[in-house]
């Protein structure tokens, strides 16, 4: 089963919209702590609404608790660096963990050394960045249609 993995997630608003994703199309979500908010935030159930009770998550207390249990999955960081491979040329495998980093920061370094694999959307170069959940929506849809993951 594929995964989507929030690194350090600090808005809300953006954790229950990937919370509610994750229901609707039958994936797990991973949420590696710390978090910018409290678990309980309203923000956080308005986006997720009562899908946030259907999801497949797990809250995990730190990244290295996260890396010791799903030790021999693949891990794929999704970055806006140029240097890496676009989303769509990169083969998913169907136990893939897609990992977003913190909407603040990333990855601190030392753990983004321990991610072996990174995927970019590719955008215009006048361009920073997009939204953590839409970038996340984009690279599972493909991940997806790559496995025939889609539920019927």
């Amino acid at each position: 089963m594929l995964h989507i993995a929030l690194y350090h997630p600090q808005i809300p608003q953006n954790t229950g919209t990937l919370m509610r994703l994750s229901s609707c199309l039958g994936v797990k979500i991973d949420l590696i702590r710390p978090f910018g908010f409290l678990f309980d935030d309203k923000k956080l159930k308005r986006a997720g609404m009562d899908y946030i009770s259907t999801a497949n998550y797990e809250i995990h207390d730190s990244f290295e608790l996260f890396l010791k249990k799903y030790s021999g999955r693949r891990l794929i960081a999704l970055e806006a660096n140029n240097e890496h491979t676009p989303h769509y040329s990169f083969k998913y495998q169907d136990d893939d963990i897609i990992m977003v980093g913190s909407e603040h920061y990333g990855f601190l370094d030392t753990d983004f050394a321990k991610i072996p694999y990174c995927v970019k959307i590719p955008m215009l170069p006048e361009r920073r960045s997009l939204n953590m959940a839409i970038a996340t929506t984009i690279v599972l849809s493909e991940a997806m249609s790559q496995l025939r993951m889609f539920p019927k």
